[in-house]
């Protein structure tokens, strides 16, 4: 990948997408403008293999990437950065059938194909916290027949592919990924994303009806038990990027803050608010919050350049403490200047809205804390 791209012309477009942020926001419409942006400057296949095109890159230059994303529009942020991760596991796993592995990798590169993991259900709810999925593939002459249906499907609008979590009808379950063309018959789209923020993924309902694929669609399916220890690798990039998007939409509220602060200058103070102590108390308590986001990502990075990835439990604390520290810092940013931060003239009601969508992100808080305490106390 080009360097200029992923430094100066990387700024270049987050200033574009923030400045169509708003309209996407209240549209709730997924930002195909943003995405088309990003495959011009080859940024949506930054993590395929480098034997298809791709730039194959690692945690740290996919990280800087989505968090200069998502400081310009952290809904085209998420949609990336469940592209890169979708493409870093295809890129390390030896399980994807190599003619299927071409075929998105391919798309991805040459014709800005998107991918997305679709796992989430209405009765399951997050596969993360156990349970087989009521999505069924049936063994046809052909391949496979896949029905179900699943929620919160990230991107769902833009999607070429979906990687469709779901279990055989075999006498002894079978559980995994089935790629599904998104274009293909008895794919459904259901438009039911009527969230709070992040309302620019279009995180959308799909539903499967006898959708036939081929059998070697059938890309990675193991015993269920074959899937209780997660992929460290994994894990420790889902631990960076997914925080690294709010940790960004913080660090917009925190810049837009400091605008604000500078600028506005009341006619009983004759000075800008900026000059005051309690507000400059205020964003050294933002600056902290941020400083220990900024440390705690990096270290995560580091140790999985080292080939000493967090483990499961310590992915989900990194997780839990960034997004908390990020949400804490657009609140206190919303607490201190009242009326003007609750405008929809101004980002700040935005951001708070996008960054506690964060919680809602695989581990939620009590699952990171649980299992943290668990192993600590020694309950296995």
């Amino acid at each position: 990948m080009d360097g200029m791209m992923l430094g100066g012309g990387l700024d270049a477009l987050a200033e574009r997408f923030a400045e169509r942020a708003a309209a996407y926001d209240e549209q709730a419409v997924a930002p195909r403008q943003n995405l088309a942006e990003l495959q011009a400057a080859g940024l949506l296949g930054l993590t395929v293999s480098r034997a298809f095109g791709g730039g194959e890159a690692g945690l740290a230059e996919a990280a800087r990437v989505i968090g200069k994303v998502a400081e310009g529009d952290p809904s085209t942020a998420l949609i990336l950065s469940m592209q890169y991760l979708m493409h870093a596991g295809i890129t390390r796993s030896r399980n994807w059938p190599p003619a299927v592995q071409a075929l998105v990798s391919r798309a991805a590169v040459e014709d800005g194909a998107l991918i997305n993991a679709l796992r989430v259900e209405p009765e399951l709810g997050t596969p993360a916290r156990g349970g087989l999925p009521a999505t069924i593939a049936k063994r046809t002459a052909e391949g496979w027949s896949i029905s179900g249906e699943k929620i919160y499907s990230t991107g769902s609008t833009v999607l070429t592919f979906g990687y469709v979590w779901a279990r055989t009808d075999e006498a002894e379950p079978r559980v995994g990924g089935f790629l599904v063309p998104m274009s293909a018959p008895g794919v459904r789209i259901v438009r039911s994303w009527n969230q709070l923020g992040m309302r620019a993924t279009e995180s959308h309902t799909v539903q499967f009806e006898d959708v036939a694929i081929p059998a070697d669609h059938a890309v990675d399916i193991r015993s269920p038990a074959e899937w209780r220890q997660p992929d460290p690798v994994q894990s420790a990039w889902q631990a960076v990027l997914l925080p690294s998007i709010y940790d960004s939409v913080a660090r917009a509220a925190h810049s837009w803050l400091i605008g604000f602060l500078r600028a506005r200058t009341p006619a009983n103070l004759g000075a800008s608010l900026a000059t005051l102590p309690r507000f400059q108390d205020l964003v050294g308590e933002i600056d902290a919050l941020l400083l220990a986001n900024k440390l705690i990502l990096s270290s995560a990075i580091d140790a999985e350049a080292r080939g000493e990835p967090s483990g499961w439990a310590e992915a989900g604390l990194i997780k839990y403490m960034v997004t908390e520290n990020a949400i804490s810092a657009v609140q206190k940013a919303v607490a201190a200047i009242g009326n003007p931060a609750l405008s929809r003239d101004n980002p700040l009601e935005r951001h708070l809205r996008n960054v506690l969508c964060a919680r809602i992100h695989t581990p939620q808080a009590d699952a990171a804390l649980g299992l943290s305490g668990r192993l600590s106390l020694g309950i296995v």
